[in-house]
């Protein structure tokens, strides 16, 4: 029998914040917009670079095709992957999701995140673009 999956909640010795990016978020892998909102969450998760958080709704979701690559984080919860096929071998499980978050990281619900190193760019364009 598997034990259950532990569940961690940010505090002060792993903290995490989710805020609203004012800026425009854009994200671009072989040629292709692939994301472009101003809905974006940018997540800061201990010492880790932040990560932007992009709803669905602002992704060109025919350019993904979802992967059965799992992982499980004890502060956020199940993890699924995303590779966008028109990127390649680097872009293989390039995109994750939290499709059942823990309450605690709620907000990050139906949002899609991008492994930097595996797309061509992201890039955050403040002010009127």
């Amino acid at each position: 029998m598997q034990s259950p999956k532990r569940v961690l909640t940010p505090g002060p010795d792993h903290p995490i914040t989710v805020t609203p990016n004012p800026h425009r978020v854009v994200v671009r892998a072989a040629g292709r917009i692939l994301a472009d909102t101003r809905a974006a969450l940018t997540l800061r998760e201990a010492s880790y670079p932040p990560v932007q958080y992009i709803p669905r709704a602002d992704v060109d979701m025919s350019l993904l095709e979802q992967t059965d690559h799992a992982t499980y984080c004890p502060y956020k919860g199940d993890c699924g992957y995303f590779s966008i096929p028109v990127g390649g071998e680097r872009a293989v499980n390039a995109v994750w999701t939290y499709e059942a978050p823990h309450p605690a990281m709620a907000a990050i619900k139906d949002h899609l995140a991008f492994y930097p190193g595996r797309v061509d760019e992201i890039v955050e364009h403040p002010g009127p673009v």
